[in-house]
């Protein structure tokens, strides 16, 4: 199992101690070291809908707030990388999916994670092979099919 060294941050949010108990810091590390091949120092920050708007426009020129984003840094010899969660998008898309708020979280840090390491979905077949390791990653923690 891959070494991990954990950053959790949170933002001010209105709704803190749901999300705070969605994300146990020992269910993130088990979730992560999940889809990480290699050891890895990785900061997750949990954020509000301005923060996720401000740094998607900034980086990805998206004016809107997105479920997670991925700065990664480095591949190796450590994986070094920045996700950050919007917390209002991913409760939304949650209820919207009919999903615990916990269950999506845990694939949004799974897709993450490897963003983090190179996977992509920029075509079909990226997205086919990028979306099978999920469903495998999520299936070995005991969540449904994510899709």
């Amino acid at each position: 199992m891959p070494t991990l060294t954990l950053s959790l941050q949170f933002a001010k949010l209105t709704d803190a101690p749901a999300q705070r108990a969605a994300l146990p810091r020992h269910k993130l590390q088990r979730w992560l070291r999940a889809a990480l091949q290699a050891d890895a120092e990785i900061t997750v920050r949990v954020v509000d809908a301005p923060e996720g708007q401000a740094l998607n426009r900034d980086y990805r020129h998206k004016d809107q707030a997105t479920n997670v984003l991925t700065f990664a840094y480095a591949q190796q010899p450590l994986i070094c990388a920045d996700l950050v969660l919007c917390a209002p998008v991913v409760a939304q898309e949650a209820q919207q999916q009919g999903k615990t708020l916990q269950q999506h979280y845990a694939h949004l840090l799974v897709h993450g994670a490897l963003h983090a390491q190179g996977w992509d979905h920029e075509t079909d077949a990226q997205a086919k092979a990028m979306e099978q390791r999920e469903i495998d990653i999520l299936a070995r923690l005991g969540f449904d099919n994510p899709y």
